[in-house]
């Protein structure tokens, strides 16, 4: 059968006998993701060159770029001692500022391609520890984004992922709150009124990423007028994650996909309005790859 292709969240049902595919207003990489992705191929060894140049730890949460950037010389490095000799690029998620001094002492070229975004919460965790503020981040604990925070916020922060992990920490005096770039407003909000009764001082920096928030905010919308969502973008990628459990909040049907290939036919029988829409570290022609295979099997 036939489809029609829309690229705004302003759909409205087309012919009786073709599913409308629908990509989510805000979807796909965002402006830190593509600035790393950048600074990634710039660095890459050009045809000829004998060039060592890695990533420290994969530069952003997708396997797929992960391999191309590796095809393209960029090799993946998990610990600076992976990393001999020539230049090493500072993933996305950003580290923790002994490993970027450290890999200077080495002798190694650094590109930093951490997201401007995420340097904005190191400055403020540093900020809420030179005012006298025990720093709080609200956020995954063990991703790679939330450890290179700690190393900005002072020897007694710690890291909360919800409510319950707030309400059990012994809180007292001034405390101040950092988020994790990709978390949602909601959770946020549940931690501050979780530790707002228990301290004396509590100073909130809203560190979440407007990208996140658009992302999730166009999902949600499109989730809610579709009868099938894609979900396209790392398993791994928290923001990604993120996006598939609000589509599947108020979608039955969602389903999270790395490549194309994962895509199965039987996902879309029936369907009549089929949304897509993407992590913050997938980039467009991923995204462009899972319409296309969505055409052919909705044929």
């Amino acid at each position: 059968m036939g489809e029609e292709v829309i690229n705004t969240a302003e759909a409205v049902l087309g012919k009786a006998d073709a599913p409308i595919i629908e990509i989510a207003a805000h979807a796909g990489t965002c402006y830190g993701v593509q600035c790393a992705l950048d600074m990634a191929l710039a660095a890459a060894p050009q045809a000829g060159e004998n060039a060592q140049v890695h990533t420290l730890g994969p530069l952003i949460h997708n396997p797929i770029v992960v391999r191309e950037l590796a095809e393209a010389g960029v090799g993946l490095a998990d610990t600076l001692d992976d990393a001999a000799s020539g230049t090493v690029i500072i993933r996305a998620h950003g580290v923790v500022p002994q490993v970027i001094d450290a890999a200077r002492g080495r002798g190694l070229t650094v590109v930093d391609a951490t997201c401007p975004y995420v340097k904005k919460v190191h400055v403020a965790a540093e900020r809420l520890v030179r005012e006298g503020y025990r720093v709080i981040v609200v956020g995954e604990p063990g991703h790679p984004e939330v450890e290179g925070i700690l190393g900005h916020a002072g020897d007694d922060a710690q890291v909360v992922s919800c409510a319950a992990d707030a309400e059990e920490l012994p809180l007292k005096g001034k405390v101040g709150l950092v988020v994790q770039t990709t978390q949602t407003a909601q959770n946020l909000a549940e931690v501050v009124a979780s530790i707002t009764p228990r301290v004396q001082e509590l100073r909130v920096i809203n560190t979440i990423c407007a990208a996140t928030s658009e992302r999730q905010q166009a999902a949600a919308t499109l989730a809610n007028r579709c009868d099938c969502m894609v979900v396209v973008g790392g398993k791994n990628s928290g923001n990604t994650r993120r996006l598939a459990q609000i589509c599947a909040d108020v979608c039955e049907h969602t389903h999270h996909i790395e490549e194309a290939s994962e895509l199965e036919a039987a996902w879309f029988a029936g369907a009549r309005h089929i949304g897509i829409t993407a992590g913050a570290s997938t980039p467009q022609e991923h995204i462009e790859r899972a319409v296309a295979r969505i055409k052919e099997l909705c044929r």
